[in-house]
């Protein structure tokens, strides 16, 4: 069971065609996402920093007997 005596594979032409459009395709996939997860991280590190911001100026605030209105301390 095999292929008849010879037989000559060939390649495929539309697969090797499409193999050269693969390539840039892929290194576009790949520098979108580095872009999306460097972004993401860093708005998660401002929002971090944002938000100790925050505790830092209501703690102070608490100390110097003041209340913060947007804290719901009435």
């Amino acid at each position: 069971m095999g292929p008849p005596p010879g037989t000559v594979w060939m390649a495929d032409h539309p697969l090797i065609l499409a193999v050269p459009a693969f390539v840039p395709a892929l290194i576009i996939a790949g520098v979108v996402g580095y872009i999306v997860v460097r972004d993401r991280r860093a708005e998660r590190a401002e929002n971090e920093a944002a938000a100790a911001q925050d505790d830092l100026a209501a703690a102070n605030d608490r100390e110097d007997g003041r209340n913060r209105p947007d804290q719901g301390d009435t």
